[in-house]
């Protein structure tokens, strides 16, 4: 399998990278990024693209893959609703455009967030701009997944990048096993989400919408 992965410098990117590099079944990882992830590894190949909003330019550089891993995103936290969306939506929907008129059978998989509504009925700003955009790749391809983590461990030595992510994590890490005995289903860490898109890509999965208690399911991870 071939992959491709946006936003693998993030937290959740990292672990999800790691799991590609790590699994057997995937031959090639492709990363597209505006920086570098400074790893070195025989399957990975790097594709630093700066304009998140058109992917046309490299459109012959990412035909012949089979699932694609979208973990780009940002926190809402002081964000306008316009400006939240032209990261969220904008960037996802630009990549989403490309690798599917590239590549029609590709699974493609975007890290969402618990909460996520797409009833449009939320006050949460930020729920209702992912609900809406979930709603929009599952109508792009049948092969669209959403997943929903709640709290997501990083790898060790990986961090967040939003400031109040980092210090939230620097208090609730520690308190993992904790957590994950107390409230399994809404636990559990970047490598295990991972996991879980690409035995997605791989094997599909009903329903397309994956909350957080089924990412660990579909991981193989007993909860």
């Amino acid at each position: 399998m071939r992959v491709i992965v946006f936003g693998a410098t993030g937290m959740v990117g990292q672990g999800t990278l790691e799991a590609c590099l790590r699994d057997d079944t995937v031959t090639e990882v492709l990363v597209v990024g505006r920086s570098p992830t400074g790893r070195t590894h025989p399957k990975l190949r790097e594709i630093q693209h700066a304009d998140f909003t058109d992917f046309t330019g490299i459109a012959d550089r990412v035909t012949g893959y089979d699932a694609c891993f979208f973990c780009l995103g940002v926190s809402a936290l002081g964000m306008s609703e316009q400006a939240y969306r032209a990261v969220t939506v904008d960037f996802t929907l630009a990549a989403a455009r490309t690798l599917l008129a590239a590549n029609p059978e590709m699974a493609f998989c975007y890290v969402s967030g618990i909460g996520a509504d797409g009833t449009g009925k939320t006050r949460m700003m930020w729920a209702r701009v992912k609900g809406e955009l979930e709603n929009t790749l599952l109508t792009m391809s049948p092969s669209a997944y959403m997943f929903r983590p709640a709290f997501v461990l990083p790898l060790p030595g990986g961090k967040a990048k939003t400031t109040w992510y980092v210090l939230m994590y620097r208090v609730l890490t520690p308190l993992y096993p904790v957590l994950r005995r107390v409230a399994p289903r809404f636990v559990t860490t970047s490598l295990i989400l991972g996991e879980a898109m690409l035995a997605t890509a791989r094997d599909g999965a009903s329903p397309r919408v994956l909350e957080a208690g089924d990412i660990n399911e579909v991981a193989g991870v007993r909860t």
